[in-house]
């Protein structure tokens, strides 16, 4: 399974849930990408790890975009593809309210990252996520409306991504 959307709709969260639901391996591309110091990891070796991690045969939840390092893989090869389309407003609150938590709490993310004021308030998408997922929401919801096949399952809303828990939970 896959999860996609807007970087702050919740992919992590959601893909934390269902794979502990379901019994199988999460994978967040996140923490495959970002190395010590934000170093991004090289598009081959990104896409090695997830033709490892997420193996057609096999069951795990992945969670991220990544088209070129190996988010189309992970697409082509889920029985299912969730899609958090949230509202810009909504993922953005949700954003702000984590990235802000994240700096000011000094939260070790992946490989011993941690986001910062100073990159919250950047003026440069590369650096800020609040301008990455700001700048970034029409073109992820192009694409993915254009990629989306019977597989796909498009959450516009919190209610419908509850809902989808509930559902596995009965």
């Amino acid at each position: 399974m896959a999860i996609v959307g807007s970087s702050g709709a919740g992919k992590t969260w959601l893909a934390q849930r269902l794979a502990a639901r379901l019994g199988v391996p999460h994978v967040e591309f996140d923490a495959l990408h970002h190395g010590p110091g934000w170093t991004p990891a090289p598009a081959e070796q990104m896409r090695a790890r997830v033709e490892s991690l997420c193996p057609p045969e096999g069951a795990w939840v992945a969670d991220g975009n990544y088209a070129a390092k190996g988010g189309d893989l992970v697409r082509a090869r889920a029985d299912r593809v969730i899609w958090l389309d949230l509202p810009r407003r909504r993922v953005m609150a949700q954003l702000l309210w984590r990235t802000a938590r994240r700096a000011v709490l000094h939260e070790t993310l992946w490989n011993g990252n941690r986001e910062s004021v100073a990159n919250l308030l950047s003026a440069d998408p590369e650096r800020s996520v609040l301008l990455w997922s700001w700048t970034h929401h029409a073109v992820l919801r192009q694409r993915y409306s254009a990629e989306c096949d019977g597989r796909w399952v498009r959450l516009r809303s919190r209610a419908e991504v509850q809902a989808l828990l509930s559902s596995l939970t009965r």
